[in-house]
């Protein structure tokens, strides 16, 4: 079996530049692809407990859909992950105003962020490395922002993705990878809700209507966010519950149990799927996760011989919180000039045989 990165042509942008492919294999036989556009994990081949491969990765087999209406399947986010209230925060005196594409408010980076920008790759030993720069301005975000992400498969079947950046003027950053999996495989069509989720958070941060903080962090024992011990996540999605009703489901910042200066890896999500055995864990350095179940799916989308139906994959995106620059009683987001933004996440995919 051939192990490394390999590459080819995944398509062409319309302004002609070239859009590549690198397959990560590793002595397992685990197969990860991703591209440079969006810096997309555009597949995931991992076996069940009889051994079946199957992709687990939602997204599409051409570069067209990303470029249309993809709902960040797989990709990088950035500048910032998740909600800024109204595109606009106050940065040392002056307010800075980004385009608002998600209704009133600013939604991962704005209408071309990280996910629809050309990376520029190279293969580093055994690791992919993606590097961007963010001009000052882009998306209205203040200093131009230097960007890479690693990306290396290890053989001990771990995704491991690593944010740098630097800066030459205060900016807020919040880099997150939004990958949406099923752990039934994609040839299975099957939705996500019989997955059983635990999360390390005893609290969570509450959202109103436009899935903006309400500025607290509430904790999750008595309501349906509780996921401290394995819950399917169909098991409670539908109790007439205000914030259930707010995400049309989980859609929702989960708090993270550890120090509010620990920067230790710890592992924050197990996810396992009781009909193929697949297990994922989700370890990072960062204070939350994003948990959504996928809620806006609704069967429009459909790729690699599917139709993507509502609640047909799930994400557990590590990130700081939603509207940080506008909380500040939130772990800061605002990278200044001289400090390096440095933050690492590893998705693990393992088997779980059963009883």
């Amino acid at each position: 079996m051939q192990t490394g990165i390999a590459q080819a042509p995944f398509g062409t942008l319309p302004n002609g530049a070239t859009v590549t492919q690198f397959t990560l294999t590793n002595a397992k036989g685990m197969v990860v692809r991703i591209l440079d556009f969006g810096g997309i994990i555009n597949e995931i081949h991992v076996p069940d407990r009889d051994g079946k491969i199957d992709d687990v990765a939602l997204g599409f087999e051409t570069l067209e859909p990303y470029l249309a209406d993809s709902p960040y399947f797989g990709a990088l986010i950035g500048r910032y992950g998740n909600r800024i209230r109204q595109g606009r925060f106050v940065l040392d005196g002056k307010t800075c105003q980004l385009p608002t594409n998600d209704g009133n408010n600013h939604l991962h980076g704005g209408q071309k962020g990280f996910d629809k920008v050309l990376w520029t790759p190279t293969v580093e030993g055994e690791s992919l490395v993606l590097r961007y720069r963010s001009a000052d301005g882009e998306q209205g975000y203040p200093g131009n922002l230097d960007a890479t992400v690693t990306y290396r498969l290890t053989d001990d079947n771990e995704i491991v993705v690593r944010f740098q950046a630097t800066t030459d003027q205060p900016t807020p950053v919040n880099l997150t990878q939004h990958s949406y999996f099923n752990l039934c495989g994609l040839q299975a069509a099957a939705d996500i809700l019989g997955h059983e989720l635990l999360i390390e958070a005893d609290r969570f941060v509450p959202i109103d209507a436009e899935s903006i903080p309400l500025g607290e962090l509430a904790p999750v024992t008595g309501t349906p966010f509780d996921f401290r011990q394995p819950r399917t996540i169909g098991e409670r999605i539908a109790m007439p519950d205000k914030q259930l009703r707010h995400g049309l489901g989980y859609d929702h910042c989960f708090v993270l149990d550890r120090a509010p200066n620990d920067r230790n890896m710890m592992r924050a999500v197990h996810v396992r799927d009781p009909r193929s055995g697949r297990v994922l864990e989700l370890f990072t350095q960062e204070p939350g996760v994003q948990f959504y179940s996928g809620n806006f799916l609704d069967g429009s989308l459909a790729g690699k011989g599917r139709s993507y139906a509502h609640r047909t994959g799930f994400c557990i995106e590590p990130e700081h919180f939603p509207d940080s620059p506008n909380q500040p009683a939130y772990p800061n987001t605002i990278l200044r000039p001289g400090d390096t933004y440095d933050t690492e996440s590893r998705f693990r995919f393992s088997i779980d045989q059963g009883d």
